[in-house]
């Protein structure tokens, strides 16, 4: 079995993960994520479980359905996370990076202060 190697994040997510207070940078599952306090709240999803490039955030709940109902061209259930409420956010889509930098920070306080 090969390994593969380390996919490079979009510069804007990786600046808005790590623009905020105690967050470190390191793989998971083979892909970046972003910790809190030793809490994952963002990953990316890089042709990972399909052949889509997204990421995977933390969000409160009922954020989720709501945002998926209301843009799903951007917005998905993830895998393994989409069912404690995190949502999927699409980057092979034009992006609206002041959103995803909303979803970013939300993800970031819901992990940070638990």
């Amino acid at each position: 079995m090969t390994s593969t190697p380390e996919r490079e994040p979009p510069a804007q997510l990786r600046a808005l993960c790590l623009a905020l207070p105690d967050v470190e940078e390191r793989l998971s599952h083979g892909e970046p994520a972003w910790f809190v306090r030793g809490r994952m709240f963002v990953t990316l999803a890089d042709h990972h479980h399909d052949d889509r490039v997204a990421f995977w955030a933390a969000a409160p709940d009922g954020a989720q359905e709501a945002l998926i109902a209301a843009h799903p061209d951007r917005y998905f259930r993830p895998p393994y996370y989409g069912h404690r409420g995190w949502i999927g956010v699409y980057l092979d889509v034009p992006v609206d990076w002041s959103e995803a930098a909303d979803r970013v920070r939300e993800a970031h306080t819901m992990r940070s202060s638990r």
